[in-house]
């Protein structure tokens, strides 16, 4: 069984009892850690990936000790012009071991599949209802239909690039458009 996991800003593919080198983290020496950014989970054959996370998900770590890495060197030349930099850098590391993988939300992502199938079958009958009266009354419709559309619109502007904005407006006839930032357009389009 593996995970990936973020740790300190950074994902890592981790195992039980395995030793990792994340960024230095807060909690002491010898203190227990959770990780609840898990993104994916493998078990055996089977794979959960979460979006963007796995609910209930955690990787459970250790801290074993707070170092300071190998030392990096950057040094920056540019030749015939007598241009010499060097500069020197360690990096504050944690050294981790993971203790346990947690799966326990790995089934909660099937849950809400389930639930999301159940609602369209519920929403069909609701859906025959709202058909029916807009048969019976067509005249109160339109007008609420016409208030839908204005926002869509909206939206749909907000959607678009700046290239695409100015060429509905210079279609529309608008002047200054080449000065106008997004909002601008927009508000002229609206």
């Amino acid at each position: 069984m593996y995970a990936i996991v973020e740790i300190a800003g950074q994902q890592f593919k981790v195992a039980k009892d395995q030793k990792v080198f994340v960024h230095r983290l807060p909690e002491a020496e010898g203190e227990k850690v959770h990780f609840s950014n898990v993104m994916l989970l493998e078990d055996g054959k089977n794979i959960t990936i979460g979006a963007p996370a796995i609910e209930g998900a955690t990787v459970e770590a250790k801290v074993i000790k707070h170092f300071k890495g190998d030392k990096v060197i950057v040094f920056k030349k540019k030749r015939r012009k007598g241009y010499r930099v060097k500069n020197g850098h360690r990096q504050y590391l944690s050294e981790i071991v993971i203790e346990g993988i947690v799966a326990s939300g790995a089934k909660a992502p099937a849950k809400k599949a389930a639930t999301k199938a159940a609602k369209p079958a519920e929403a069909k009958p609701a859906a025959a209802k709202k058909a029916a009266t807009k048969a019976a009354k067509p005249a109160e419709a339109k007008p609420a239909a016409a208030k839908k559309a204005a926002p869509k619109a909206t939206e749909d502007l907000s959607s678009k690039t700046v290239a695409e904005l100015k060429e509905m407006a210079k279609a529309k006839g608008v002047e200054g458009i080449s000065t106008m930032k997004k909002a601008d357009l927009i508000a002229a389009l609206s």
